[in-house]
């Protein structure tokens, strides 16, 4: 732990920005061209062991530097703070900016706002995981379930969610929670791949990387869809016929659609087994995914990559408009916000698969993945992380995969740290990469 005196003395923000659509990496119905992009957070402090915590929030390029100033204004809420105090109780900055009423009026609890809060969060948590020389799902796994408890705000879950249930069901997940961690630590975390998928690569790009996957060890891939039906249908026979009918294969919307173009698209698809739709239409709509459930079953409803609070996902189970949660890490108020919707989903009995398709977000849903399993749901059933193979080089301690299954990792923290000459290459605009490539074209930075 830093030393009582130490301080946060600083928060350094960046617009980092890489050129992924230069490939169609990312490429959706929905986004077409996307670069993937972090408004990356550092925060720094006066401790003598240099101790560090360091967060970002996903974007996709466009209006990413509005999401770094976001974040610069939440400084006066960090710089001056006890750096041993935050380490030891995040829950406490979080509090104090949900808590904020002028916060809360840009939301309250949605929006650049609330993801700005959910990256320096995260950053407090890495700051706390790297205090106590653990990673941060162990951080998590091995807390006490009080402790975890006091993390988290009830407020808005208490008709569906009360916090003598959450108690049950941590005290419940720390049951046999050593040996989880052991033969978590031996062999991995489930992973499916979107790898293959992305709607601007080629059918031979899609047939070449859905084979790879297959003998790489993944037991499911996922496909973009939503664009043209019939490119779609031809893009899963050809998806289906690579990996063979032993292999699940996920579909992915984005949003795309409304009610009833859902329901028609996706049982036109049906012949090809889709295990699950994922974001068939508008993330903010409950009754619309629980009709989209109800008509395209046996085929699963997964969402939650884009839902902006806890709240959403209570009532998306509630509805039972959902099979699978899928987590992120980097759209809601961070860890603590993200332990409501794992105990929300834990208490419906309701796989959660997270949502990893960005950069970064791969290091980060893995820890929280795993502390479900070592110490709350206490399964890997019918659970995988996505994985996206893209960016991983840019991170200090990056996701690995072996055999198609997330390693647990072993350094100190929340796997959020970017390497320096990352910071320095892809700052946008005036970051190597981007000062040569906009001089090269020409091209005035666009926001």
């Amino acid at each position: 732990m830093p030393s009582r005196t130490a301080r946060i003395t600083a928060i350094e923000t960046y617009d980092i920005r890489f050129p992924t659509s230069r490939e169609l990496d990312g490429s959706d119905a929905m986004n077409p061209d996307p670069d993937y992009s972090a408004a990356y957070v550092a925060l720094r402090t006066s401790s003598e062991e240099r101790l560090e915590g360091h967060g970002f929030t996903f974007t996709i390029g466009r209006g990413n530097d509005v999401q770094v100033a976001a974040i610069q204004a939440l400084a006066p809420y960090l710089v001056g703070r006890d750096a041993a105090e935050l380490a030891a109780d995040p829950g406490t900055l979080y509090r104090d900016l949900i808590g904020d009423s002028q916060l809360r009026w840009l939301g309250p609890e949605k929006g650049v706002m609330h993801m700005a809060i959910g990256a320096v969060v995260n950053a407090a948590w890495d700051l706390a995981a790297r205090s106590a020389g653990k990673p941060l799902w162990q951080l998590l796994a091995d807390a006490e379930p009080e402790w975890l408890l006091s993390q988290i705000d009830f407020r808005y879950l208490s008709d569906d969610l009360t916090p003598d249930e959450a108690l049950a069901l941590l005290r419940r997940g720390k049951e046999g929670s050593a040996e989880r961690a052991a033969e978590l630590r031996e062999h991995g975390y489930p992973a499916y791949t979107t790898s293959a998928g992305w709607l601007g690569y080629s059918d031979a790009k899609l047939t070449r990387l859905a084979e790879q996957a297959v003998a790489d060890g993944f037991t499911q891939i996922k496909l973009k869809v939503g664009a043209d039906l019939d490119d779609d249908i031809r893009r899963l026979r050809a998806a289906r016929a690579a990996v063979g009918p032993g292999i699940r294969v996920a579909v992915d919307a984005n949003q795309r659609w409304d009610v009833g173009d859902a329901i028609s698209w996706v049982r036109a698809l049906g012949e090809f087994e889709p295990y699950w739709i994922e974001e068939p239409t508008s993330p903010d709509d409950i009754l619309g995914h629980a009709a989209i459930r109800r008509a395209v079953a046996p085929v699963k409803v997964a969402t939650g990559e884009h839902a902006q609070n806890r709240v959403i996902v209570k009532q998306l189970l509630q509805a039972e408009a959902i099979d699978i949660v899928q987590l992120d890490a980097a759209r809601v108020a961070g860890v603590n916000e993200n332990l409501a919707i794992l105990l929300l989903a834990a208490k419906h009995g309701v796989p959660v698969c997270p949502h990893a398709g960005g950069v970064g977000l791969c290091e980060l849903v893995q820890h929280l993945a795993m502390f479900d399993y070592v110490a709350l749901s206490g399964t890997t059933e019918d659970r995988v992380i996505e994985y996206v193979d893209h960016l991983h080089e840019h991170f200090v301690d990056p996701a690995r995969i072996l055999r198609g299954r997330y390693q647990a990792p072993a350094a100190p923290g929340f796997s959020a740290a970017m390497r320096p000459a990352t910071l320095a290459e892809y700052a946008y605009p005036q970051g190597e990469f981007w000062a040569a490539d906009l001089a090269s074209r020409e091209v005035p930075p666009r926001g």
